[in-house]
């Protein structure tokens, strides 16, 4: 992996839906940066010096042509670790570490640079990704811009009504805002600065969902205590419909990913497809996702378990635990992170001064793989104090739909992947510190976790490993994947850097170049 140099960042950042520029707010102003030219300068290449004998199967290495393999430079200054499992337990591999010629990655150069009124609270792309807003929150304001014409610019302002949030529509031509209270929702067309208004949004930021399509937009309404569903065109912005629920208190809608039906409560015409309930006492569901593939709908509840229905019978086919101890038979890989001291001969290594101080720690970081039974770190709620933090809390789906990830939040160390297609747990990540984070490469099966230490974590069905990012003093908070899945977005406290990903192979064999 390649990572940039950290750059300041006082709020939101995220990447454009073509992959191609990154949005970072900083104070008052928005920063547009390109994330396509990374460049590398410096070679990684000598004889070999040391050797490590890893947990792994490494077979795919592939040289510079030269004797030198790529990237290298982590491996030595940085300390990356990887294990990998195979079926029939045995592991072994071999690392060869070599000198390193001085390298350094550049970050490319600012493409736009836009200031606000006030500090920004919020970003997000339109999906043309020729538009971005910037909500001003404390102002109350919504400020947009155009990347093609910088010196367009749109300015929202709801006066004492306030706004709470804002979103762009799919054509990327109307911009939906939430006034204060939820009192109305608008829509603010940018083709002739026309407004539609619906009274009465349930929520601010939840209970609006789009159609894949673009065509139909699904808003949450309350009135004298009810609970209702609006349709609406997102052409004209009329209502086509809309019908009372059978809820409490609606929390969210969604349309399904084939655009049939709402959640899994409502069909587009309002009849009720099926109502879920998987117990009756205690607190119900915490968490809900839809598979990318539109065939199953993922449940996660207070009582720790996971749930899969399917979308044609809506009947409950997987029920799966998060145990604190696991016992055989398992054949799951239980990877556990662990400190490895260092034992090099320093006075063998030749590095150059700007990486002198990338990795001062006087240990690496990799995983362990464990043997069942095991006993999971968890953490028992107090029962007196309110939102309980228990159950499954981090529910996501792999870009193929065969793999579901989970966080039970009673053991907030502990991630959980499991194997849709075969009903079965395919591996345990068991952490030193809470997961901040995890997020599903959207091209391949590749999972990539953060904890808010220096390392990143990836699994793939070949096996789990670390990375250690090699800035100083550089936390991971928060992460994201642009659109493509060649980049990732690394969020620290103040700071962000992005890092460049290698693509997966095709073969099931993950690369150790990695």
């Amino acid at each position: 992996m390649e990572f940039t140099e950290s750059y300041k960042q006082t709020g939101p950042c995220c990447f454009s839906p073509n992959a191609r520029f990154i949005a970072v707010a900083v104070d008052y102003r928005l920063v547009i940066r390109e994330t396509i030219s990374f460049k590398v300068f410096g070679t990684l290449i000598g004889d070999p010096v040391y050797e490590f004998q890893l947990l792994g199967t490494w077979d795919s290495w592939q040289g510079t042509g030269s004797g030198g393999f790529v990237l290298f430079l982590w491996f030595v200054g940085y300390s990356v670790s990887c294990t990998k499992a195979k079926c029939d337990g045995s592991f072994f591999g071999t690392w060869i570490c070599r000198k390193i010629k001085g390298g350094d990655i550049q970050w490319s150069e600012v493409v736009q640079l836009f200031s606000c009124v006030d500090k920004i609270s919020y970003i997000e792309w339109a999906l043309d990704s020729e538009y971005i807003l910037c909500g001003l929150y404390k102002k109350p304001m919504i400020q947009a811009w155009s990347l093609t014409q910088p010196e367009w610019t749109c300015k929202i302002d709801e006066g004492p009504a306030g706004i709470a949030y804002a979103r762009w529509s799919p054509d990327s031509r109307h911009i939906l805002t939430t006034s204060d209270f939820q009192l109305r929702l608008t829509v603010w067309s940018l083709l002739n600065t026309a407004c539609v208004h619906l009274q009465w949004p349930k929520h601010a930021s939840k209970g609006v969902s789009f159609t894949r399509d673009g065509k139909f937009a699904a808003i949450c309404t309350r009135r004298d205590c009810k609970d209702y569903i609006n349709l609406l065109s997102c052409h004209t912005w009329e209502i086509m419909g809309n019908f009372a629920v059978d809820t409490l208190d609606l929390a969210d809608i969604e349309w399904s990913p084939d655009d049939s039906a709402i959640v899994l409560i409502y069909s587009p015409d309002g009849r009720c497809l099926f109502k879920y309930q998987a117990y009756e006492s205690g607190l119900g569901v915490k968490s809900v996702s839809w598979s990318p593939c539109g065939q199953f709908l993922a449940v996660g509840s207070y009582d720790q378990m996971l749930r899969v229905l399917n979308h044609l019978t809506w009947k409950t086919f997987a029920e799966l635990m998060h145990p604190y101890t696991v016992r055989g038979p398992c054949y799951a890989a239980v990877f556990k992170e662990v400190d490895e001291p260092l034992q090099l001969d320093m006075s063998e290594l030749c590095l150059s001064d700007d990486f002198s101080q990338g990795n001062d720690e006087p240990f690496r970081v990799r995983y362990e793989v464990m043997e069942v039974p095991i006993n999971l770190p968890f953490q028992k709620p107090p029962a007196e104090k309110p939102n309980p933090k228990q159950g499954i809390g981090i529910l996501s789906w792999s870009n193929d739909s065969q793999y579901i990830c989970t966080r039970n939040d009673s053991m907030p160390t502990i991630l959980w992947i499991w194997d849709i297609r075969h009903l079965e747990l395919a591996a345990i990540l068991v952490q030193k510190d809470p997961i901040r984070a995890a997020a599903w490469d959207p091209t391949c099966t590749r999972l990539v976790v953060c904890t808010g230490s220096t390392h990143l974590y990836m699994w793939t069905p070949s096996g789990a490993y670390c990375v250690h990012v090699p800035l100083p003093q550089f936390t991971i908070t928060d992460l994201k994947w642009n659109s493509n899945g060649s980049c990732l977005l690394l969020k620290d406290k103040e700071s962000f850097c992005c890092a460049a990903v290698p693509l997966l192979p095709e073969s099931s064999e993950y690369s150790s170049d990695e």
